[in-house]
């Protein structure tokens, strides 16, 4: 059977890198899925590729953060299941961190889910339904590195809020999880490579050198990691911050 099989999952930031993936990994799973993006046209391309609903909606607002929310419901009846995989990666360090960058960083990375996770929630107790929810987060939440301080700041607010969520909501069976991950091959990584680190075509390649399994993380790996937490087949799982990386954090050679 299905993993999400008769389930409506939301995934806000769906329409590229993790979030297509975890679109297209719903899907399969036998869900109805929904997903925003800002850009109308990838957004309507992978709807047209996949038969998943677009809602085109900036992130960075509050009110389309809920809006969106609403038009799902309004489309397929309910949410069950969220998914927060909408990531602000530019760089930035304490130093050289404007408020406007900070502020950026902010209102992706930790203002939306925790908007999208109200709206969801609310839905789901007004419904006496259980749910599951999972953000996408970082392994850069546990310090990450002097050119993501921003990004660091947010993804470790996401961890907490993670937490204090689920324990809040465990008695109306809501499920919230975590998943940290790590260095991963996705379109927006390309950029921001090519963009900040003057990576050429071959950065792929020569990170993989750098890293013990030989590879960057793959999307497809991940999205399957986010459908079984999104599925009954997790159990009892909830408040949990789960690393998803190949570097064993708190060790040293």
């Amino acid at each position: 059977m299905a993993l999400l099989e008769d389930r409506v999952v939301l995934v806000n930031g769906g329409s590229q890198g993790v979030g297509a993936g975890i679109v297209r990994a719903a899907l399969r799973e036998g869900a109805t899925v929904a997903f925003t993006g800002r850009r109308a046209e990838v957004g309507e391309n992978l709807a047209a590729e996949t038969g998943a609903t677009f809602v085109r909606a900036d992130l960075a607002d509050p009110a389309r953060v809920r809006g969106a929310v609403e038009e799902v419901i309004a489309a397929h009846g309910r949410v069950d299941s969220l998914v927060n995989a909408a990531g602000l990666t530019s760089r930035g360090s304490l130093l050289d961190t404007s408020p406007a960058l900070f502020d950026a960083h902010i209102a992706i990375n930790l203002r939306a889910p925790f908007f999208a996770m109200q709206a969801v929630v609310a839905h789901l107790i007004a419904r006496e339904a259980p749910g599951t929810i999972v953000n996408i987060g970082s392994t850069s939440g546990h310090g990450g590195q002097p050119y993501l301080a921003p990004y660091s700041a947010a993804k470790a607010g996401l961890a907490g809020l993670t937490r204090n969520a689920a324990h809040a909501h465990r008695w109306d069976r809501v499920r919230i999880n975590d998943l940290n991950i790590g260095w991963t091959e996705t379109e927006g990584e390309d950029a921001v490579q090519r963009e900040f680190h003057g990576a050429g075509d071959d950065w792929r390649e020569r990170a993989a050198e750098t890293l013990p399994m030989g590879k960057l993380g793959q999307v497809d790996e991940i999205a399957d990691f986010v459908v079984f937490l999104l599925s009954d087949r997790s159990g009892v799982v909830t408040g949990s911050v789960l690393d998803w990386d190949q570097n064993v954090l708190g060790t040293t050679d």
